[in-house]
């Protein structure tokens, strides 16, 4: 073999190894540069990555950080109206909190940064933030602030009713509904604070136009309604001193309250009527027309025989009755010492005439006894009135004052006490004689003087409880 040839070979075989050598620096080239690059990722986001709509690729913490805070002072809370903008505020005007850098430093640091190269054939990486926080005490005064005006805004706006019952000239009848286009605000702020804190950016105020609960078709309405007019038509009866009459239906009407899907009735005008009542019927504070045997027909003043409507016990009771739906009839809730439903005094009485000095007992319409008497004196005069004897007694002695001041004791056979203040109907041996003007000169300290013969008669004849007419 020759010189040359040898040269030749020695090339061939040299060639395989250059080119392992090239590749292998162009290998180690390659690796250095990649681990170059990769320690510049230990500071810096990846190729293709976004937080939010914001590439943050190749940005350090600070740098995106300072994107994002750019971001969010841009970023504004809308509030709309019909889909036009009704108010329009910052959310760093809301308390927004904008800084992210200890957030962005941990999404920084969980990143390989030997993904470098691989991140460019990979889909982007969406990194999430954690919801903004806002400032407690900021967004609750701005809160506060929207609220007052979109009240205002509000007041202005139709308000939507419920169907109801409303008073007729007839009666109660439904009220259809009416759909109004005000809105429900503390719903509003509910969510405005819910959506905000999720980074929603708006809200729509229509969406929460408040609609009617109550519509005309309900069925409890109509129940309601019907309730309600089997009240007004209630016939409610008073029988007062044996007398009856009916409270007229439109009073009741009148009183009739229809509130919160009850019915109930106005206290204060019932307890007015009831007022008025008493005024009218009260036998403590009216007088009495009698028929008096001698005079015709004669006024007696209110007497130990009467009574007093309860006026408050009665307005609730008559309440009562009449929203029980029933008609109903009764007699007034009173005190005193006689019945309110039934007449003060029928036909058995006493009558004692003060002009004519005269004395009757009626039973049963008919006289059982007469006989003159003698009444108080001038200085110490027998009240008029209504009266009953509500005691009898025996051997009873009657004690007082005479008129120049010295006391006195008279004792009596029968005594038979007619009021509160001491008089009364009862003997009297000492007087020689009954009637006409005496009682002007011998005339007793306000008692009735009778003659014992016939008082024991009267006494004999009469019950506790017999009515005595004084006039």
């Amino acid at each position: 073999m020759s010189r040359s040839d040898r040269r030749s070979d020695n090339k061939k075989s040299n060639k395989p190894k250059i080119i392992t050598a090239i590749v292998l620096g162009v290998v180690l080239l390659g690796v250095g540069g990649y681990t170059v690059k990769s320690q510049t990722y230990n500071e810096r986001f990846l190729p293709k990555t976004f937080i939010g709509d914001l590439d943050v690729s190749e940005l350090s913490v600070k740098e995106a950080n300072d994107q994002l805070v750019k971001a969010q002072s841009d970023l504004a809370f809308v509030i709309k109206a019909n889909g036009q903008e009704w108010k329009s505020i910052k959310k760093t005007e809301l308390g927004l909190e904008s800084n992210f850098e200890t957030e962005l430093q941990t999404l920084q640091e969980k990143q390989n940064p030997w993904k470098w190269g691989v991140q460019y054939f990979n889909s982007p990486d969406n990194l999430t933030l954690a919801p903004s926080a806002f400032n407690e005490e900021i967004l609750n005064e701005q809160t506060a602030k929207l609220e007052a005006e979109l009240t205002a805004w509000n007041k202005e706006r139709t308000p939507t009713k419920n169907a109801t019952l409303e008073r007729k000239e007839g009666g109660f009848e439904i009220v259809p509904e009416q759909q109004g286009d005000n809105v429900n605000t503390k719903k509003v702020f509910e969510d405005f604070k819910a959506q905000l804190l999720k980074g929603s950016s708006e809200i729509e105020l229509t969406d929460y136009t408040i609609k009617p609960s109550v519509t005309a078709d309900d069925p409890k309405l109509t129940e309601e309604l019907e309730s309600i007019n089997k009240i007004a038509k209630v016939e409610a009866t008073y029988v007062i001193n044996g007398n009856s009459f009916q409270i007229p239906p439109e009073k009741i009407n009148e009183w009739l309250i229809y509130q919160d899907g009850k019915v109930s009735l106005n206290r204060e005008l019932v307890y007015a009527y009831v007022t008025q009542l008493g005024a009218d019927y009260n036998t403590s504070s009216n007088p009495s027309t009698f028929q008096s045997t001698r005079r015709g027909e004669v006024s007696v003043p209110a007497g130990s025989l009467s009574w007093t409507i309860a006026t408050d016990a009665e307005t609730d009771e008559l309440i009562a009755n009449i929203l029980a739906g029933e008609s109903f009839s009764r007699s007034p809730i009173a005190q005193g010492s006689a019945n309110s439903g039934s007449p003060l005094f029928g036909n058995t009485y006493i009558e004692i005439d003060l002009i004519n000095q005269h004395m009757w007992y009626y039973k049963d319409g008919q006289v059982a006894l007469e006989t003159p008497v003698v009444t108080g004196k001038p200085t110490t005069p027998t009240p008029a009135g209504v009266f009953y004897a509500w005691n009898k007694k025996l051997d009873e002695t009657l004690r007082g004052t005479n008129d120049d001041g010295s006391k006195y004791a008279e004792p009596v056979n029968y005594w038979v006490p007619i009021d509160w203040t001491g008089v009364g109907i009862h003997d009297s041996d000492w007087q020689p004689a009954y009637g006409g003007e005496l009682w002007k000169t011998v005339g007793s300290h306000g008692c009735i003087n009778t003659p014992p013969n016939v008082m024991k008669q009267l006494y004999g004849m009469i019950d506790v409880g017999v009515p005595v007419l004084v006039f």
